[in-house]
Order: C-alpha cells, then structure tokens, then sequence
C-alpha cells in the first residue's frame, strides 16, 4: 500500500494456531504463535513488532531485501509486550523504541500522554494510537493517507480477521479491549492484524 509519501509492506502475517486450528492445541492449552511484522517507509522508517527471537534470521534477511539494515531503521513499535512482537528489539539498539506506553532513546525514556488516550505523533502521516484490552498498555499504529485510507496496524486488538469472539480467550480486559476495537472499526478502513492477512473494514 502506497501513501503520498511513502509505503505499508506486509513483511510477515504471522500465525497464531490457537485462532486457526483448534487441533492445533495441547492438551496442556499450549500453542503456536508468531506475530505480524510491518514496514512502514516514509519520513521515518518504522518497523511494527519485530516478531520472535526465532524471526530474528528472517528479519534481518527480509529488511536486506529492501536495501535496509537494523540501524536504517528510525522507530521500532512494540504494540505489546509478548516474546511473539517485541524478540527481536536488540537489533534495533539506535531507534527509537516504543513499546506499550514507553518511548525511549537508548536509556532514557521520553515523556508520553498514551496512558491519557493521546495519539504519540510520529510524522504527519504515522502516529501511535493508545488501544488497550489485550493488555494494559497495547498501542496501534494509524497510517493516514495510503491508498488504501487509513490503515491501522492493530497488533492484537485483532488477532485475526476472523478472530470473532475468541479474543476474549487471551484478553486482560475484554471490556475494554472491545471499546478499542470497536473504535478502530469506526475510523479506519484496513487493519493489519497481529496474527494473519490484512482485512478491509466495510461501513454503511
């Protein structure tokens, strides 16, 4: 997808088997995961979720591909804070780092209004959306102006495109989480999930 000033590349889907394949469960409830990766280029370079530290290899070849190397990239955003999102944030020690509700340079840690509902403002066209349930500190990231309208790159207040009531299952307020949901299906117009394919929102 292609914005005024630059793009949304899809890097990897991810895969969560607990939402796709019932079978796919132990009997002790264990699962696979592994998160959704996106590449957003434009003013800033800006990685959402670097995936697990089993992406690592995958990664750095996928970025390679682009002509890109960990310290090309400006921001990292970590929409929370599962090993399946943030395992490889090591690679990116000169971004800037968000994660949850904190940004930080190195070790030092900037002021936020996220945990006040306030956008973090990273260029015109990219900012950080505070968007909580999943857990207490979830954050999405609104690309505006792409040719697909605003995107929402949502880490897992969507699991999946089909993920219907079964978020619940793995949410630490699903009260809450359904508020943020519900305000994403009101503004944005394709949200790129934490486990699968992105999906168009149809409105009336």
């Amino acid at each position: 997808m292609c914005s005024g000033t630059g793009s949304v590349s899809l890097l990897t889907a991810g895969t969560d088997l607990q939402f796709r394949n019932v079978s796919s469960w132990v009997a002790d409830g264990t699962f696979r995961a592994d998160g959704t990766i996106t590449l957003l280029r434009g003013h800033k370079t800006v990685l959402v979720d670097t995936g697990g530290p089993w992406d690592r290899d995958f990664l750095q070849v996928t970025l390679k591909e682009r002509g890109l190397e960990p310290k090309d990239i400006d921001v990292v955003v970590g929409t929370h804070g599962h090993s399946d999102h943030i395992g490889n944030l090591s690679l990116f020690s000169s971004a800037v780092m968000i994660v949850g509700y904190d940004i930080s340079e190195g070790d030092t840690y900037r002021p936020t209004q996220l945990a006040e509902g306030q956008p973090y403002v990273i260029d015109e066209h990219v900012s950080v959306v505070p968007t909580p349930g999943h857990t207490g500190q979830d954050v999405s990231v609104q690309v505006k102006g792409t040719s697909a309208g605003l995107v929402l790159v949502a880490g897992d207040l969507f699991e999946c495109c089909s993920d219907e009531d079964s978020w619940r299952d793995v949410s630490l307020n699903p009260a809450v989480q359904e508020l943020s949901r519900q305000e994403a299906l009101c503004t944005a117009d394709l949200i790129i999930p934490g486990h699968g394919l992105p999906f168009r929102v149809f409105r009336d």
